[in-house]
């Protein structure tokens, strides 16, 4: 015998795709935290860079820029996602 979905969750497209998501979203915030640190790494330490000059600089601030925009945004609807959540199962244990 096979458990059912709560009436709730039945045909909801919503339902299905979110776990995509989410998980797309945490590739996102991976992906931006490496190119940050790549970044950083360049700059500080890589004497390649170094000696490209203002080139140089131009690339590591390149991949903390891309790294910033990747991340923080999926942080933030993460985030909410969670927020909403928690919110939702108050409202049910209230009910």
């Amino acid at each position: 015998m096979h458990k059912s979905q709560p009436n709730c969750c039945k045909n909801n497209p919503e339902t299905s795709t979110r776990p995509r998501l989410i998980t797309l979203l945490k590739i996102c915030i991976s992906l931006g935290l490496c190119l940050i640190a790549l970044g950083i790494y360049l700059h500080n330490f890589n004497q390649t860079v170094e000696a490209m000059g203002v080139k140089g600089i131009i690339i590591s601030a390149l991949c903390v820029a891309f790294g910033m925009a990747l991340s923080l945004p999926t942080k933030m609807y993460l985030t909410f996602l969670l927020v909403k959540r928690e919110a939702d199962k108050r409202g049910k244990a209230e009910h």
